[in-house]
């Protein structure tokens, strides 16, 4: 049989196949909605509440996720693991929604496993009588769920803010969600002062998050108030630690919500390895039922705050919050700052409140109006009896009762269905005091839910209530950014002696002096010879000068060490030199001091300070580095005042004193005229004389440019 090809549009595919997907995982599973909650948190708390764990003791587990799979069509090991993360025991929550017993594992531990749900028990959390204290009273509207034989609540009715409240975290197809949890007392403060006015700061009462792992934030005001206002940014955390002297160690006893003990541990002993942490001898987890615990033994010389600080580099001990306060409103993804998300979820406590009132008005205008229809009957009792008791029919009870006291159906069956017992006055006018008692509660009730002040007067007396039951202290410490002491950028660099070794073909080599004294002849290329040998550290900066008044700068850890028996590295290739560009001399400094001499054919020198090539930023290349007028023919570097000799093109030459040479702060000074010159013969180099003798004092020229009597040939 032949088979048929359908030919479909791409685009039209993926809107009819992709995009309802695309929009159930956004709306229906991996974003938190205004209550705080996903679908599968409620769908799992709702059950517990349903089934009675709210006051009653523990249960399995199991029983909670197969009751929950009801509403849940995911299977028994997502519900549970959804369950873990809610819980007490596992203590990622600041205000964890489940009682729970037995293993439950760590949000700080990535090993950890949690105990199957055979074994661990829970109950609802006290707390969540602030989740379900008005469910019963259509606070909120419910739907049915998957199979259509039970009713589910959209979102829970929750007093406070608990989308602030608890971390949340989801990712969606085409976008996702990363809420950071805050102080409950903080949060309840804050609402309470915008109920009070609009207009009201809300970030002078939410600081920064606060994490159920603690840790320390690097609070910077104006960055964090940023993020506060626009629901996105990062920001930086720290573990926190203490150097235990007796015992030379380092105890870490709170990490970041970001990472694991494990993870942490892992980097530490990849550092080690690499030799950029080398004070450590030995790290353990040390995590009990008292809590979490790492410790690093450090070496007997080691000093543990510069240790930390590494760690603090190398490791996950310090990391970033990326914040993204994407949230469900009204089944539209919105990215809100902390106001806005405050702003949103009064409105829905409003209407929260709005439909529990309303709810009891009509429950209590029902009672009253069966009040009233007994009211009718307590004139004449007996009348009431004797109808009920002559009426042949039964049927016919209400309707008679109707005709004779002009009563509503649902009055006459309530008269009707009172017990023989209750047929006294005392019953009855007890009964009807209720009345008073329910006008009352339904002018109060219409009155606030006709009064915006009042509705957010009841909304500020419950979070007080919350924050007075459930407040508990900030966890994670703040700490001003000036406090933080910055690791310089070269601490984590092995320093160490080293020569460099710079030849006419414009290679170079880094061999360490320990290398160096075991290694054999240097090996060149052929016709290639050394003409420059530097020794320095390696955590110095070499600046190359160029024949076209260019200076790159290299880190020197960053150019590789080799061994003699190595041709090195190709300077031209590592520092992208331009056409036709040569590398003319090479120098190393840790530091900057000094004088650098550049000699021209013109026969002038140039003396600027070194310092005048030392940049804040890494830059790698700066130009017009010297005077670029007149052909260089030599540069030196000076650290104190000496003598130079300069050479012409004819072998004559002259010694300079360089404290006649005037330093100029300018890279591109031309310089002074050292050297008489000739329209046949120029400047060809210039050195510097390294021993001083009587002789050379003698030959030095008193003034410049240096006279003809003072120029003699090198032969002499």
């Amino acid at each position: 049989m032949d088979e048929k090809i359908i030919r479909q549009n791409i685009s039209e595919t993926l809107e009819s196949n992709y995009m309802p997907y695309a929009m159930s995982v956004i709306v229906s599973r991996a974003l938190p909605e205004i209550d705080g909650f996903k679908p599968s948190h409620r769908k799992l708390l709702y059950t517990m509440y349903k089934m009675s764990l709210l006051k009653s003791g523990r249960t399995k587990s199991a029983n909670i996720v197969g009751q929950t799979m009801k509403l849940n069509p995911h299977g028994d090991s997502a519900i549970y693991e959804t369950m873990v993360r809610l819980t007490k025991g596992y203590a990622a929550l600041n205000t964890p929604f489940i009682d729970s017993k037995g293993n439950f594992g760590k949000i700080y531990s990535r090993d950890m496993a949690y105990a199957a749900s055979r074994y661990t028990e829970a109950k609802l959390s006290d707390i969540c009588e602030e989740l379900f204290g008005d469910i019963e009273e259509d606070s909120v509207p419910f739907v049915d769920n998957y199979d259509g034989k039970m009713k589910e609540p959209t979102l829970l009715p929750v007093t406070f803010p608990n989308i602030l409240v608890n971390p949340n975290q989801g990712i969606a197809v085409g976008m996702a969600s990363n809420i950071c949890s805050f102080n409950l007392g903080e949060v309840c403060d804050a609402t309470i002062a915008y109920l009070k006015s609009d207009k009201e700061d809300v970030t002078d009462y939410i600081l920064a998050p606060d994490f159920s792992t603690g840790g320390e934030l690097i609070y910077n005001k104006e960055e964090m108030k940023s993020i506060l206002n626009s629901g996105r940014g990062s920001f930086k955390m720290r573990g926190k630690y203490e150097y235990v002297k007796k015992e030379n160690c380092i105890e870490i006893t709170e990490i970041p919500y970001t990472t694991t003990i494990e993870a942490i541990i892992d980097k530490i002993e990849d550092a080690v390895k690499q030799g950029k942490i080398k004070e450590i001898s030995d790290v353990r987890d040390e995590t009990d039922l008292s809590g979490l615990k790492l410790t690093i033994d450090l070496k007997r010389s080691a000093d543990p705050n510069i240790v930390i600080e590494k760690l603090f580099k190398l490791t996950t001990l310090e990391d970033t919050f990326s914040c993204n306060f994407n949230v469900l409103i009204d089944g539209m993804p919105k990215v809100l700052g902390v106001k806005s998300i405050i702003e949103e979820w009064v409105r829905f406590r409003k209407d929260c409140l709005i439909r529990k009132f309303t709810f009891n008005i009509d429950k209590m205008q029902k009672r009253h109006h069966l009040l009233l229809g007994l009211k009718q009957i307590l004139f004449d009792i007996d009348k009431a009896i004797d109808i009920i008791r002559n009426t042949e029919k039964e049927n016919q009870v209400v309707p008679n009762l109707m005709r004779a006291f002009e009563l509503t159906q649902m009055q006459a069956e309530f008269v009707a269905e009172i017990k023989l017992r209750h047929l006294n006055k005392q019953y009855i006018l007890n009964t009807l005091q209720d009345v008073d008692k329910l006008e009352k509660e339904i002018a109060k009730y219409t009155e606030i839910i006709n009064s915006d002040t009042k509705l957010k007067k009841v909304i500020s007396d419950e979070l007080k209530q919350t924050k007075k039951k459930y407040a508990v202290p900030r966890r994670t410490t703040l700490i001003e950014p000036h406090k933080v002491v910055a690791l310089p950028s070269d601490a984590l660099i092995e320093d160490y002696n080293l020569r460099f070794f710079f030849t006419e073909h414009q290679y170079l080599k880094k061999i360490s002096l320990a290398s160096l004294r075991s290694s054999g002849e240097q090996k060149l290329k052929d016709n290639d010879q050394i003409i420059q040998e530097v020794e320095t550290t390696n955590k110095s900066d070499v600046l190359f000068f160029t024949n076209k008044c260019n200076v790159y700068k290299v880190k020197a850890y960053e150019i590789e060490d080799c061994k003699a028996s190595q041709y090195g590295v190709y300077l031209p290739n590592i520092l992208d030199l331009e056409v036709d560009e040569t590398i003319i001399y090479m120098y190393p400094t840790m530091n900057y001091t000094g004088s650098i001499l550049f000699g021209f054919e013109s026969g002038k020198v140039a003396r600027v300070p070194l310092n005048v090539y030392e940049t804040k930023t890494n830059r790698k290349k700066l130009v017009k580095a010297y005077y670029g007028k007149s052909s260089c023919v030599g540069i030196c570097v000076i650290y104190e005042e000496g003598y130079i000799e300069c050479i012409r093109t004819d072998e004559k030459w002259a010694i300079i004193p360089t404290e006649l040479i005037e330093e100029k702060a300018k890279r591109d000074t031309p310089g002074i005229q050292v050297l008489n010159i000739t329209k046949k013969h120029n400047m060809a180099h210039i050195k510097p004389i390294m021993e001083i003798d009587e002789k050379i004092e003698k030959l030095a020229t008193k003034a410049l440019p240096a006279n003809v009597k003072n120029i003699g040939t090198t032969k002499d």
